[in-house]
Protein backbone atom coordinates (compact mmCIF):
# COMPACT_ATOMS: atom_id res chain seq x y z
CA UNK A 1 0.00 0.00 0.00
CA UNK A 2 1.20 3.48 -0.81
CA UNK A 3 1.76 6.12 1.84
CA UNK A 4 2.24 9.50 0.19
CA UNK A 5 3.67 12.77 1.46
CA UNK A 6 2.26 15.66 -0.58
CA UNK A 7 4.06 18.96 -0.10
CA UNK A 8 1.99 22.02 -0.89
CA UNK A 9 -1.13 19.88 -0.70
CA UNK A 10 -3.33 22.77 0.42
CA UNK A 11 -2.46 24.80 -2.65
CA UNK A 12 -4.35 24.85 -5.93
CA UNK A 13 -2.93 21.86 -7.81
CA UNK A 14 -1.78 20.05 -4.67
CA UNK A 15 -5.24 20.01 -3.12
CA UNK A 16 -6.81 18.59 -6.27
CA UNK A 17 -4.12 15.92 -6.37
CA UNK A 18 -4.56 15.09 -2.69
CA UNK A 19 -8.28 14.54 -3.13
CA UNK A 20 -7.54 12.34 -6.13
CA UNK A 21 -5.14 10.20 -4.08
CA UNK A 22 -7.62 9.79 -1.26
CA UNK A 23 -10.07 8.18 -3.69
CA UNK A 24 -7.50 5.49 -4.58
CA UNK A 25 -8.01 2.16 -2.85
CA UNK A 26 -4.30 1.30 -2.88
CA UNK A 27 -3.34 4.51 -1.03
CA UNK A 28 -3.31 3.81 2.69
CA UNK A 29 -2.40 7.26 3.99
CA UNK A 30 -1.72 10.76 2.69
CA UNK A 31 0.04 13.50 4.62
CA UNK A 32 -0.17 17.08 3.41
CA UNK A 33 2.69 19.34 4.41
CA UNK A 34 1.85 22.98 3.73
CA UNK A 35 3.08 26.28 5.14
CA UNK A 36 -0.34 27.89 4.49
CA UNK A 37 1.14 31.00 2.94
CA UNK A 38 -1.01 33.31 0.79
CA UNK A 39 -1.88 30.60 -1.78
CA UNK A 40 -2.38 27.64 0.56
CA UNK A 41 -5.73 27.19 2.31
CA UNK A 42 -7.16 24.28 4.27
CA UNK A 43 -10.51 25.11 2.65
CA UNK A 44 -9.07 23.92 -0.67
CA UNK A 45 -9.18 20.38 0.68
CA UNK A 46 -12.89 20.65 1.45
CA UNK A 47 -14.49 17.49 2.80
CA UNK A 48 -11.26 15.60 2.14
CA UNK A 49 -9.89 17.28 5.26
CA UNK A 50 -12.15 14.94 7.24
CA UNK A 51 -10.96 11.78 5.48
CA UNK A 52 -9.39 9.40 8.04
CA UNK A 53 -6.62 8.62 5.55
CA UNK A 54 -5.51 12.26 5.54
CA UNK A 55 -3.10 13.84 8.00
CA UNK A 56 -2.44 17.57 7.72
CA UNK A 57 0.80 19.16 8.97
CA UNK A 58 1.34 22.89 8.89
CA UNK A 59 5.02 23.43 8.28
CA UNK A 60 7.77 24.48 5.92
CA UNK A 61 9.76 22.29 3.55
CA UNK A 62 12.89 24.09 4.80
CA UNK A 63 12.36 22.58 8.28
CA UNK A 64 14.86 19.72 8.14
CA UNK A 65 13.75 18.03 11.35
CA UNK A 66 10.09 18.07 10.36
CA UNK A 67 10.81 16.87 6.83
CA UNK A 68 12.95 13.99 8.11
CA UNK A 69 10.21 12.92 10.51
CA UNK A 70 7.57 12.91 7.77
CA UNK A 71 9.70 11.14 5.17
CA UNK A 72 10.34 8.24 7.58
CA UNK A 73 6.59 7.55 7.55
CA UNK A 74 5.99 7.62 3.79
CA UNK A 75 7.22 5.64 0.83
CA UNK A 76 6.24 8.19 -1.84
CA UNK A 77 6.72 11.95 -2.10
CA UNK A 78 4.90 14.26 -4.51
CA UNK A 79 6.44 17.71 -4.30
CA UNK A 80 4.18 20.65 -5.23
CA UNK A 81 5.30 23.18 -2.61
CA UNK A 82 6.75 26.24 -4.35
CA UNK A 83 6.58 29.95 -4.79
CA UNK A 84 4.85 30.08 -8.16
CA UNK A 85 3.59 33.51 -9.19
CA UNK A 86 5.58 35.15 -11.97
CA UNK A 87 4.90 38.77 -10.96
CA UNK A 88 5.83 38.14 -7.32
CA UNK A 89 9.16 36.65 -8.42
CA UNK A 90 10.17 40.02 -9.89
CA UNK A 91 10.11 41.55 -6.41
CA UNK A 92 10.82 38.54 -4.19
CA UNK A 93 13.41 36.57 -6.16
CA UNK A 94 15.25 35.57 -2.98
CA UNK A 95 12.16 33.92 -1.53
CA UNK A 96 11.66 31.98 -4.76
CA UNK A 97 15.22 30.70 -4.78
CA UNK A 98 15.11 29.78 -1.09
CA UNK A 99 11.83 27.89 -1.22
CA UNK A 100 12.04 26.36 -4.66
CA UNK A 101 15.70 25.35 -4.67
CA UNK A 102 16.74 24.91 -1.03
CA UNK A 103 13.36 23.54 -0.02
CA UNK A 104 13.57 20.93 -2.78
CA UNK A 105 17.09 20.06 -1.65
CA UNK A 106 15.85 19.53 1.93
CA UNK A 107 13.28 17.02 0.72
CA UNK A 108 15.78 15.28 -1.54
CA UNK A 109 18.30 15.01 1.28
CA UNK A 110 15.70 13.28 3.43
CA UNK A 111 14.66 10.98 0.59
CA UNK A 112 18.30 10.09 -0.04
CA UNK A 113 19.05 9.27 3.61
CA UNK A 114 15.81 7.56 4.50
CA UNK A 115 14.76 6.00 1.22
CA UNK A 116 11.52 6.31 -0.77
CA UNK A 117 10.01 4.32 -3.60
CA UNK A 118 9.24 7.37 -5.75
CA UNK A 119 9.84 11.13 -5.61
CA UNK A 120 7.74 13.14 -8.09
CA UNK A 121 8.94 16.70 -8.51
CA UNK A 122 6.27 18.94 -10.05
CA UNK A 123 7.61 21.64 -12.37
CA UNK A 124 6.50 23.91 -15.22
CA UNK A 125 6.82 24.47 -18.96
CA UNK A 126 8.34 27.88 -18.20
CA UNK A 127 11.73 26.27 -17.53
CA UNK A 128 12.16 25.85 -21.30
CA UNK A 129 11.83 29.57 -21.81
CA UNK A 130 10.09 31.25 -24.76
CA UNK A 131 9.84 29.49 -28.11
CA UNK A 132 8.86 31.51 -31.16
CA UNK A 133 8.40 28.31 -33.19
CA UNK A 134 8.35 24.58 -32.56
CA UNK A 135 7.85 22.71 -29.28
CA UNK A 136 10.13 21.67 -26.44
CA UNK A 137 10.37 17.99 -25.67
CA UNK A 138 11.90 16.66 -22.48
CA UNK A 139 15.43 16.79 -23.92
CA UNK A 140 15.21 20.48 -24.83
CA UNK A 141 17.63 22.85 -23.08
CA UNK A 142 16.40 24.80 -20.08
CA UNK A 143 16.44 28.53 -20.89
CA UNK A 144 14.33 30.30 -18.26
CA UNK A 145 14.05 34.06 -18.62
CA UNK A 146 12.29 35.09 -15.39
CA UNK A 147 13.20 34.49 -11.71
CA UNK A 148 10.32 32.09 -11.04
CA UNK A 149 11.19 29.90 -14.02
CA UNK A 150 14.88 30.03 -13.15
CA UNK A 151 14.19 28.83 -9.62
CA UNK A 152 12.13 25.93 -10.97
CA UNK A 153 14.76 25.03 -13.56
CA UNK A 154 17.38 25.00 -10.83
CA UNK A 155 15.25 22.75 -8.63
CA UNK A 156 14.69 20.41 -11.59
CA UNK A 157 18.43 20.07 -12.09
CA UNK A 158 19.04 19.50 -8.38
CA UNK A 159 16.38 16.77 -8.39
CA UNK A 160 17.92 15.02 -11.40
CA UNK A 161 21.37 15.27 -9.83
CA UNK A 162 20.09 13.40 -6.76
CA UNK A 163 18.94 10.60 -9.05
CA UNK A 164 22.32 10.42 -10.78
CA UNK A 165 24.46 10.84 -7.66
CA UNK A 166 22.45 9.18 -4.89
CA UNK A 167 19.94 7.02 -6.71
CA UNK A 168 16.88 8.87 -5.40
CA UNK A 169 14.02 7.61 -7.64
CA UNK A 170 13.07 11.04 -8.97
CA UNK A 171 10.61 11.76 -11.77
CA UNK A 172 9.84 15.28 -12.96
CA UNK A 173 6.59 16.53 -14.46
CA UNK A 174 6.41 19.80 -16.35
CA UNK A 175 2.92 21.09 -17.02
CA UNK A 176 1.50 23.96 -19.00
CA UNK A 177 -0.79 26.59 -17.44
CA UNK A 178 -3.37 25.04 -15.12
CA UNK A 179 -6.86 26.36 -14.41
CA UNK A 180 -9.89 25.19 -12.45
CA UNK A 181 -11.72 25.67 -9.13
CA UNK A 182 -9.90 26.93 -6.03
CA UNK A 183 -7.10 28.74 -7.85
CA UNK A 184 -5.79 31.90 -6.16
CA UNK A 185 -7.20 34.99 -7.90
CA UNK A 186 -3.80 36.40 -8.77
CA UNK A 187 -3.62 34.00 -11.74
CA UNK A 188 -5.11 35.24 -15.01
CA UNK A 189 -8.23 33.07 -15.31
CA UNK A 190 -9.51 33.45 -11.73
CA UNK A 191 -8.39 37.10 -11.69
CA UNK A 192 -10.39 37.90 -14.82
CA UNK A 193 -13.40 35.83 -13.72
CA UNK A 194 -13.59 37.36 -10.26
CA UNK A 195 -13.11 40.93 -11.48
CA UNK A 196 -15.80 40.49 -14.12
CA UNK A 197 -18.16 38.99 -11.55
CA UNK A 198 -17.59 42.14 -9.48
CA UNK A 199 -18.28 44.35 -12.48
CA UNK A 200 -14.67 45.55 -12.65
CA UNK A 201 -12.44 45.84 -15.75
CA UNK A 202 -9.71 43.39 -16.66
CA UNK A 203 -6.36 44.22 -18.24
CA UNK A 204 -4.34 42.70 -21.05
CA UNK A 205 -0.60 43.24 -21.34
CA UNK A 206 0.58 44.69 -24.63
CA UNK A 207 -1.60 43.50 -27.51
CA UNK A 208 -2.67 40.29 -25.77
CA UNK A 209 -0.70 38.09 -28.15
CA UNK A 210 1.22 36.04 -25.57
CA UNK A 211 0.51 32.34 -26.17
CA UNK A 212 -0.03 29.74 -23.46
CA UNK A 213 -1.31 26.17 -23.39
CA UNK A 214 -4.25 25.68 -21.02
CA UNK A 215 -4.68 22.48 -19.03
CA UNK A 216 -7.48 21.70 -16.61
CA UNK A 217 -6.05 20.97 -13.16
CA UNK A 218 -7.71 17.54 -13.03
CA UNK A 219 -6.02 16.55 -16.29
CA UNK A 220 -2.66 17.62 -14.88
CA UNK A 221 -3.32 15.62 -11.70
CA UNK A 222 -4.19 12.57 -13.78
CA UNK A 223 -0.84 12.87 -15.54
CA UNK A 224 1.04 13.32 -12.28
CA UNK A 225 -0.65 10.23 -10.85
CA UNK A 226 0.43 8.22 -13.88
CA UNK A 227 4.01 9.35 -13.30
CA UNK A 228 3.75 8.49 -9.59
CA UNK A 229 2.56 5.00 -10.41
CA UNK A 230 4.49 4.13 -13.55
CA UNK A 231 7.03 6.83 -14.32
CA UNK A 232 10.62 5.73 -14.82
CA UNK A 233 13.06 7.21 -12.25
CA UNK A 234 15.36 9.76 -13.79
CA UNK A 235 12.85 10.69 -16.48
CA UNK A 236 11.03 13.94 -17.22
CA UNK A 237 7.42 14.02 -18.48
CA UNK A 238 5.78 17.02 -20.14
CA UNK A 239 2.03 17.39 -19.46
CA UNK A 240 -0.17 19.74 -21.49
CA UNK A 241 -3.79 20.08 -22.56
CA UNK A 242 -3.63 20.68 -26.28
CA UNK A 243 -5.39 24.10 -26.19
CA UNK A 244 -3.04 26.93 -27.23
CA UNK A 245 -4.51 30.43 -26.94
CA UNK A 246 -3.27 33.96 -27.09
CA UNK A 247 -4.23 35.93 -24.00
CA UNK A 248 -6.64 37.88 -26.17
CA UNK A 249 -8.31 34.64 -27.31
CA UNK A 250 -8.45 33.43 -23.70
CA UNK A 251 -10.05 36.72 -22.68
CA UNK A 252 -12.74 36.24 -25.32
CA UNK A 253 -13.61 32.86 -23.78
CA UNK A 254 -13.70 34.32 -20.27
CA UNK A 255 -15.90 37.23 -21.37
CA UNK A 256 -18.35 34.72 -22.83
CA UNK A 257 -18.64 32.57 -19.72
CA UNK A 258 -18.99 35.68 -17.54
CA UNK A 259 -21.62 37.33 -19.79
CA UNK A 260 -19.36 40.33 -20.40
CA UNK A 261 -18.00 42.09 -23.49
CA UNK A 262 -14.89 43.92 -24.64
CA UNK A 263 -15.92 47.17 -22.97
CA UNK A 264 -14.70 45.50 -19.76
CA UNK A 265 -11.15 45.12 -21.13
CA UNK A 266 -8.33 47.66 -20.76
CA UNK A 267 -4.89 47.34 -22.32
CA UNK A 268 -1.75 48.10 -20.32
CA UNK A 269 1.90 48.33 -21.38
CA UNK A 270 3.62 44.96 -21.47
CA UNK A 271 5.89 44.12 -18.57
CA UNK A 272 9.62 44.01 -19.23
CA UNK A 273 9.85 40.22 -18.95
CA UNK A 274 6.87 38.52 -20.53
CA UNK A 275 7.71 35.47 -22.63
CA UNK A 276 5.73 35.53 -25.86
CA UNK A 277 5.11 31.80 -26.28
CA UNK A 278 5.52 28.53 -24.41
CA UNK A 279 5.02 25.22 -26.21
CA UNK A 280 5.73 21.63 -25.20
CA UNK A 281 5.74 18.30 -26.98
CA UNK A 282 3.80 15.92 -24.69
CA UNK A 283 3.93 12.81 -26.85
CA UNK A 284 6.26 10.99 -24.42
CA UNK A 285 3.77 10.69 -21.55
CA UNK A 286 1.04 9.69 -24.01
CA UNK A 287 3.24 7.11 -25.70
CA UNK A 288 4.80 5.62 -22.56
CA UNK A 289 2.10 6.04 -19.90
CA UNK A 290 -1.12 6.38 -21.90
CA UNK A 291 -1.91 9.94 -20.80
CA UNK A 292 -4.76 11.80 -22.50
CA UNK A 293 -6.40 15.04 -21.31
CA UNK A 294 -10.18 14.68 -21.17
CA UNK A 295 -11.61 18.12 -20.34
CA UNK A 296 -12.56 20.47 -23.18
CA UNK A 297 -11.59 24.09 -22.60
CA UNK A 298 -15.07 25.56 -23.03
CA UNK A 299 -16.65 23.16 -20.57
CA UNK A 300 -13.76 23.55 -18.14
CA UNK A 301 -13.96 27.36 -18.20
CA UNK A 302 -17.72 27.33 -17.72
CA UNK A 303 -17.43 25.02 -14.72
CA UNK A 304 -14.62 27.13 -13.30
CA UNK A 305 -16.62 30.34 -13.63
CA UNK A 306 -19.60 28.61 -12.01
CA UNK A 307 -17.43 27.67 -9.03
CA UNK A 308 -16.32 31.27 -8.50
CA UNK A 309 -19.94 32.45 -8.80
CA UNK A 310 -21.01 29.96 -6.15
CA UNK A 311 -18.10 30.58 -3.75
CA UNK A 312 -17.48 34.32 -3.36
CA UNK A 313 -16.52 33.79 0.28
CA UNK A 314 -13.51 31.78 -0.86
CA UNK A 315 -12.00 34.42 -3.15
CA UNK A 316 -13.39 37.86 -2.34
CA UNK A 317 -11.21 38.35 0.80
CA UNK A 318 -8.09 37.49 -1.20
CA UNK A 319 -8.67 40.39 -3.56
CA UNK A 320 -8.03 42.79 -0.69
CA UNK A 321 -4.32 41.94 -0.98
CA UNK A 322 -2.92 44.79 -3.08
CA UNK A 323 -0.19 42.53 -4.45
CA UNK A 324 -2.81 40.67 -6.48
CA UNK A 325 -3.90 43.79 -8.34
CA UNK A 326 -2.59 44.96 -11.70
CA UNK A 327 -2.21 48.75 -12.11
CA UNK A 328 -5.03 50.18 -14.18
CA UNK A 329 -2.92 52.22 -16.63
CA UNK A 330 -4.89 52.56 -19.84
CA UNK A 331 -3.39 52.83 -23.28
CA UNK A 332 -5.20 52.82 -26.63
CA UNK A 333 -6.53 49.39 -27.56
CA UNK A 334 -5.06 47.70 -30.62
CA UNK A 335 -7.16 47.64 -33.77
CA UNK A 336 -9.78 44.91 -33.76
CA UNK A 337 -10.13 44.74 -29.98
Amino acid sequence: MRTVLVTGGAGFIGSHFTKRLLRSEDVAAVTVLDALTYAGHIENLGEAFLDPKLDFVEGNILDTELVNDLVTRHNHIVHFAAESHVDRSFYEAGNFLTTNVLGTRTLLDAASRLGVDKFVHVSTDEVYGPLLTGMADESAPLRPSIPYAASKAASDLVALSYFQTYGVPVCITRSSNNYGPCQHPEKIIPLFVTRLLKGEPVTLHGCGQHIRNWLHVEDNCAGIELVLRAGVPGEVYNIAGGTDLTNKELTQHILRVCDADWTAVAYVPDRQANDLRYAMDCSKITRELGYQPTRALNEGLEATADWYRANPGRWAPLLRNPQTRIPQVRVPAPEGA
